[in-house]
């Protein structure tokens, strides 16, 4: 079995203006050893510097999480009663 990799270690590549801006900021801000920027850096900065955007995705992705479970459950009962199951 392979060994699991955190996104948050994935390297960004600058493809774009705003992802660049990104990066040279992270970068400039905590010097890393080498001139890769991570997403885990870019998290960390942000959870830093402006939390409200790290907030606001984790309430839309834990909404979206437990209304996928809430109709994960009501699949399963309807599936459930189709087969004479309670």
């Amino acid at each position: 079995m392979e060994e699991y990799e955190s996104p948050t270690n994935k390297i960004i590549v600058s493809d774009g203006k705003l992802k660049e801006l990104f990066v040279d900021y992270v970068g400039n801000k905590l010097n890393p050893d080498t001139d890769e920027v991570t997403m885990g850096m870019v998290i960390d900065v942000l959870a830093d510097e402006f939390p409200e955007v790290l907030y606001t995705v984790a309430e839309e992705n834990f909404l979206k999480g437990y209304e996928t479970a809430l109709e994960d459950v009501a699949t399963w009962k309807e599936a459930n009663k189709k087969i004479g199951k309670k």
